[in-house]
């Protein structure tokens, strides 16, 4: 049986693979991730990190954005809208804590396009049902959950075990978006164990 992964490949997923197993963040920059930015102190140069953050933030963005094309497109039915208004919140969320960290380590965050660029980019105008809209938030959220699982494995240390923490939470709750709109898509849920990450 195919995987997950395998079944919703988009050009957004494989963004979301390379920040997962492309890059690596240092201790450095997954402790300030954490807020913990006593284990932070004294790191060298963090650029790297900073780049890979910011390309975590710039999927946030996208994702942001995606939820407003949903929400203004007049597809959502009352629940589904409310859903996707509060998957948008903790997106918001996830890029506020990104942007405090880039911002910790002497970065700039990148800056957020025009909803106009994420409409051409995601192809909304190809959504024309409350079924395409949702379809689309799952791709995106499968691909957050792969990134944010493909970091873990980066943590080898008891010291990192916070940082691990983070990182998982963060899956979990891209999991939960995945899975809620898997369920509304009335698509059948994962079938083996073990299907996210792979």
């Amino acid at each position: 049986m195919q995987s997950i992964s395998s079944t919703l490949v988009t050009p957004a997923a494989s963004r979301r693979a390379f920040l997962g197993k492309g890059g690596t963040l240092s201790m450095a920059g997954l402790a300030l991730l954490a807020g913990k930015d006593a284990l932070a102190q004294g790191a060298g140069d963090m650029s790297k990190d900073v780049s890979i953050l910011n390309v975590a933030l710039g999927l946030e963005h996208e994702a942001i954005n995606a939820y407003q094309l949903g929400a203004g497109s007049g597809l959502l039915q009352k629940p589904v809208l409310d859903i996707a208004v509060s998957f948008q919140g903790h997106h918001k969320a996830h890029r506020d804590a990104l942007i405090a960290t880039i911002q910790k380590m002497g970065g700039s965050p990148v800056a957020e396009k025009k909803l106009e660029d994420y409409a051409k980019a995601l192809r909304a105008d190809t959504l024309k049902s409350q079924a395409d809209v949702l379809d689309l938030a799952a791709r995106l959220e499968l691909g957050a959950v792969n990134a944010y699982l493909g970091v873990i494995p980066a943590f080898g240390s008891s010291a990192s075990k916070d940082l691990a923490k983070v990182a998982a939470r963060l899956a979990a709750d891209e999991t939960m978006h995945f899975t809620i709109l898997t369920n509304a898509l009335g698509r059948p849920l994962p079938a083996n164990a073990l299907s996210f990450g792979a």
